[in-house]
């Protein structure tokens, strides 16, 4: 098997390139990585330790300054096309920027070098946005340059995590590949709760919601009941699996755990009121590191609100692990 030469645009922290490295084993190279956060890039630099120097914004970036590759990663930004945000879409503005139209330097880049794959991965709204024509625009844009679009909305939870997290897959091969036995990876018989990615305890203290705060929640779930709303914390059952992990702070409070393992009650940040007595606790960065499928030997490098954004944002590695395993046999097939 050939070796093949990535890139890996939005990478955020690396979720997508760990799923194609696990895949291909030593039969790929990652060439170029192009992410615009900074805290982001000091935690993907800190587990790679490439000699590549990470791009900023690859708005600024010509096709022509970036190495020939055969395959492109893009987790292209979502917010614009999520449930839980405006849904703007190509009229998103953030900061000066859209992020719904940052798809088309993925096109742009592609169209230049003409890999045999590009693979994205964003939210499943993204295929209803404006009744599915945004999706339509994306899909078309890829034929429009020569390639052949296939796509699945695929959940984590099927995959050997405990996750339920609901995304679209696209992967894209170039006309002149026979993609004819391409397939999207079936269910895994491999059934994980949050009991099974817990971390060992004792669990620190800064991680169990002081009483204070907890009846703070509680008079919010109340007053969105009232109002016919479903917003609010929730509990999970450690023999189940969590929500979707969000950037947000309500993708902690969302995923709220019961933990009646010996702790410490003593508090070591500043919370108002005592710790709460119902052994109520946010799961730790390391717990969203594990329902995302990214290995032990991940270190962090940033503070706590920087991991939950950033494990947040990213991917579910198991799931582009196999998606990549169905894309290399096609490749193979070509060799």
């Amino acid at each position: 098997m050939r070796n093949y030469k990535i890139i890996d645009l939005f990478a955020g922290i690396g979720g997508i390139r760990l799923g194609f490295d696990r895949a291909f084993d030593k039969n790929c190279k990652t060439v170029f990585v192009s992410e615009l956060d900074p805290n982001a890039q000091k935690t993907y630099s800190n587990y790679f330790k490439d000699e590549i120097e990470i791009a900023g914004d690859i708005t600024k970036i010509a096709e022509k300054d970036i190495p020939e590759f055969d395959i492109c990663l893009a987790g292209f930004p979502c917010q614009a096309f999520s449930i839980a945000g405006k849904k703007d879409g190509f009229g998103d503005d953030y900061y000066g920027t859209c992020r719904g139209t940052l798809f088309l330097d993925v096109v742009r880049i592609c169209d230049y070098h003409k890999p045999k794959v590009i693979f994205c991965e964003n939210v499943k709204g993204l295929v209803i946005h404006d009744k599915g024509r945004t999706f339509k625009i994306i899909c078309d844009s890829f034929a429009r340059i020569g390639y052949k679009v296939h796509y699945k909305i695929l959940n984590s939870k099927d995959f050997g995590l405990a996750q339920n997290r609901e995304r679209i897959y696209i992967v894209c091969f170039r006309n002149d590949i026979d993609d004819t036995d391409f397939k999207f990876p079936e269910p895994l018989d491999k059934k994980v709760t949050i009991a099974d990615i817990l971390e060992d305890a004792p669990i620190p203290s800064k991680y169990y919601l002081s009483e204070t705060y907890l009846e703070t929640l509680r008079r919010h779930k109340e007053r969105h009941r009232n109002a016919g709303n479903g917003f609010g914390y929730i509990v999970r059952d450690l023999d189940g699996i969590a929500g979707a992990l969000v950037c947000g702070g309500m993708g902690r409070e969302r995923n709220l755990i019961v933990d009646n393992r010996e702790h410490s009650t003593i508090p070591t940040t500043h919370i108002k009121g005592k710790i709460n007595s119902e052994n109520i606790r946010k799961m730790t960065p390391r717990e969203w590191a594990r329902l995302q499928g990214f290995p032990e030997d991940f270190e962090f490098v940033v503070s706590d609100t920087r991991l939950y954004k950033q494990f947040g944002n990213s991917v579910s590695v198991g799931v582009i692990e196999e998606i990549a395993n169905e894309i290399k046999k096609v490749l193979e097939n070509e060799n």
